[in-house]
């Protein structure tokens, strides 16, 4: 196997295939699949990933691998094979899937150096990398290089006594951290210690120590434990009896805290029931997908907990999605409790560094169990068991770039290769997955009740119109305040939760709560404050905005908006006794910002909790009796076909955290529209009842989960270019599917311009369209050279879950 083939740091069409290069015959060994190589494209020298070994090329003349970038694959067989997958499934570039699935480390400007692996003994090295590592603890990869010792690395590397690290500039560096460790033999340390005087009791009690522990300790633990003075230890360095060196630590974001270890709790006979279908689907091995339906408070965590147990005890690994916001402290608490140090967790709230880390204790199969954010579903682990993804209906699971893939739909296709299940969890689930279960594509796993029996919260709807009628010009209804002023009083706490989704955007009646809709489609007009017009998102209609109500002709008609500072305010104003903590993007921007605050909240030393969307997720707090809805229906008139599903979801997730444990809750919902379904079902947390009637509605107007979208944007500065290509876009796509799909469009996108570019769009719809994928690679294609050079822009998304 001399040649490999490679995939260029290239994305473009031209470049979307694999290029043949030699491999010299000092890296034969070391080129895997999987490996990052630095090969000469043109004139240049650039990264890319092996794919795969073969003997012979249909080139006669090939260039020569530059030289490896790793030692050990960065992407496994598995891996790569998804890569092949995820660039048919999202019409992306192979270099922009394989680039997703590493941490940003090992995409930026690298400088490479070797060390020592932990615990490795440098007596048993090459004899010229000893040399080396004599003069230093690390060497210089290039060092190694240009004396030719790829080979022999590559030989230690696999043998686990060396490891590659990459220093990467201005991203990454290793964290280093002073050791301190024994220079001489036992023996030796007895004699000195011997020789001691009586007033040197700080090296006394240093060479103590080390006779019972001869390992390396970090220098600033071994000063507190011991009580002891620098000095000490550097009279020891001096004798020779000592020495001190710098070691890598991790970056570990959760060194600081301890976890009890705890184990698993009694399920109840609703639990035992949903758990049994996983376990036994692990004990066969075999690939299912399940949708694990309970309502808010139902103990979903503890299923996920010990079905992943029962992988661990099987000897394989776990993967667990969260959403972005949800990965609270508390989450990954309950994670650390029960596996300790077999967790990782990747989050963005993470360094480069951190992330880094974590990536590679995966790597060296150090933990079994990740605990992330999307991109988490990449983890490199080699024998996976089972992969959760909590709170399934999330849309941060969908990325909005190159690849645009969606979560679970990767999590579903890496289990099909591990034959093993995927768990979906959800109180309020994707209206998708809900009819794959209805169709028996997933299997339904409910959990209707609550733990211990508790009752959920009492939910009260406030008709805010009522409320200005009767003179009440405040953010918060009367029923509202009174509550808030109650559980002050009684020392209890309240969630404050205002939904900040579709700002400002839409013009309504205060009087009636008539809401301006495009008469073409079942959609709300978006106000346009520049030029003080309404637009439907959808179709292009255009209305100017009223000065009174067509339907009550009352004057107060008006667009909306409130922020968090402006209700922290009126709460200071109203209730100055009242201790608030207010959760937002301006609280909460610096690094461990979110855990502090959540903790003051959780340890009472705040009554009221104020926040956005991040507060609707996962907060399990004992002393939250109220939780307090100021703004129901902002996302409502959104113009996305999922509006409805969005606003349900977020209300019954938010009404959740209210009554959790011993004390009951109780919910208040504002709206101006307490007469749309999906508030009032919110109101009684009827799921059911509402995928009902959302269906029916997703039925007439041809949405999923009856068919399937696909979104083309094009943009660019010229607007007559833009309308001009989207034309002949839909044009081409109207020809080449069947006359079942519906092509809606060109249509000037919800956002016409963005950066001075403009965008046009168009829409598909479809139930099977073989030919689409075709088509829109054509299209693609066709325009590539236009992409490049003219600033025109053409993103497809197969499966867009924005449509702004």
């Amino acid at each position: 196997m001399n040649i490999a083939s490679v995939i260029v740091d290239v994305p473009a069409k031209q470049t979307d295939k694999t290029f043949d290069y030699k491999i010299p015959d000092k890296f034969k060994d070391v080129i895997k699949p999987g490996i990052r190589v630095i090969v000469p494209f043109g004139p240049r020298k650039i990264q890319g990933f092996v794919t795969e070994l073969k003997n012979e090329s249909s080139f006669s003349k090939l260039r020569e691998i530059a030289e490896p970038l790793d030692l050990n694959p960065v992407l496994n067989e598995e891996l790569l094979e998804l890569g092949e997958w995820l660039t048919e499934h999202t019409l992306s570039y192979k270099i922009s899937s394989y680039q997703a699935m590493l941490p940003a480390a090992l995409k930026a400007k690298y400088e490479k150096k070797i060390v020592l692996a932990r615990g490795a003994d440098l007596a048993e090295v090459h004899k010229k990398l000893k040399d080396l590592f004599m003069e230093s603890r690390e060497i210089k990869w290039d060092d190694a290089v240009s004396q030719g010792l790829v080979q022999q690395l590559h030989k230690e590397a696999s043998e686990g006594r060396i490891e590659v690290i990459y220093q990467v500039k201005d991203r990454v560096r290793k964290k280093l951290l002073k050791h301190v460790s024994p220079a001489a033999e036992p023996e030796q340390l007895k004699e000195i210690r011997g020789s001691l005087s009586a007033q040197a009791s700080g090296q006394q009690a240093i060479i103590d120590f080390f006779l019972e522990h001869p390992e390396p300790v970090e220098q600033r633990l071994i000063l507190t434990t011991l009580g002891i003075s620098q000095a000490s230890v550097n009279s020891l360095v001096k004798k020779g009896v000592l020495k001190v060196e710098e070691l890598e630590v991790y970056r570990d974001p959760y060194a600081e805290r301890e976890f009890a270890r705890k184990t698993a709790l009694t399920l109840t006979v609703e639990q035992e029931k949903a758990i049994s279908p996983i376990l036994s689907s692990i004990e066969n091995e075999q690939h299912e997908v399940f949708l694990l339906y309970g309502v808010t408070g139902s103990g979903k965590t503890e299923i996920y907990l010990q079905s992943i147990q029962e992988v661990l005890n099987n000897g394989k690994e776990a993967i667990v999605l969260v959403p972005e916001i949800a990965l609270t402290p508390q989450m990954v608490t309950r994670f650390k409790e029960r596996f300790g140090d077999y967790v990782a967790v990747m989050h963005s709230g993470l360094s480069a560094g951190e992330k880094y880390d974590e990536w590679r204790k995966i790597q060296r199969k150090e933990v079994k169990v990740v605990v992330g954010a999307r991109s988490a579903i990449f983890a490199p682990f080699e024998n996976l068991g089972i992969i959760i993804i909590d709170e399934e209906h999330e849309t941060s699971y969908k990325q909005e770039e190159n690849p645009r893939y969606h979560a679970r739909d990767v999590a579903i296709q890496r289990a099909k290769t591990y034959n093993c299940p995927v768990v979906l969890g959800s109180a309020t689930p994707s209206l998708e997955s809900f009819a794959r279960a209805q169709k028996g594509r997933y299997t339904l796993l409910s959990l209707p009740k609550r733990m211990n029996n508790q009752a959920l919260p009492t939910v009260e709807i406030v008709d805010m119109r009522e409320e200005l009628r009767t003179g009440n010009r405040s953010m918060f209804s009367v029923k509202l305040f009174e509550k808030l002023k109650d559980r002050i009083e009684k020392k209890e706490q309240t969630v404050l939760f205002l939904n900040k989704r579709g700002h400002s955007s839409f013009v309504m009646c205060r009087d009636c709560g008539y809401v301006m809709n495009c008469p073409h489609c079942d959609i709300t007009l978006t106000y346009h404050r520049y030029n003080e017009q309404m637009k439907c998102h959808y179709c292009g209609h255009e209305d100017r905005v009223p000065t009174i109500c067509p339907e009550c002709n009352s004057e107060h008609i008006r667009y909306f908006g409130t922020g968090t500072q402006k209700v922290e305010e009126e709460l200071n104003k109203l209730l100055p006794e009242a201790r608030v903590i207010r959760m937002d993007v301006d609280t909460t921007g610096r690094k461990g910002s979110h855990e502090r605050l959540l903790t003051a909240f959780q340890e009472g030393q705040a009554d009221i909790l104020l926040g956005t969307q991040m507060i609707a997720k996962g907060l399990d707090f004992p002393n939250i009796t109220l939780v307090g809805v100021l703004s129901a229906d902002t996302m409502l008139h959104l113009p996305d076909f999922r509006s409805s599903e969005k606003t349900f979801q977020l209300l019954t997730q938010v009404s959740g955290r209210a009554g959790r444990h011993q004390l009951p809750g109780e919910v208040v919902i504002q709206t101006y529209t307490p007469e749309h379904y999906s508030v009032e079902l919110a109101g009684t947390q009827d799921y059911d009842l509402f995928y009902q009637q959302e269906m029916m509605v997703r039925k007439v107007h041809q949405y999923p989960p009856f068919y399937f979208i696909s979104l083309v944007t094009v943009s660019h500065g010229e607007l007559m270019k833009v309308v001009s290509v989207t034309e002949k876009v839909a044009k081409f796509i109207s020809s080449r599917l069947s006359k079942e799909a519906v092509v809606l469009g060109p249509v000037a996108s919800p956002i016409p311009r963005i950066n001075d570019r403009y965008r046009y769009q168009c829409l598909i719809k479809y139930k099977k369209e073989p030919e689409l994928n075709n088509a829109l690679k054509a299209i693609l294609d066709h325009y590539q050279q236009e992409m490049g050079k003219e600033g025109l822009q053409i993103s497809v998304d197969l499966n867009p879950y924005i449509l702004m």
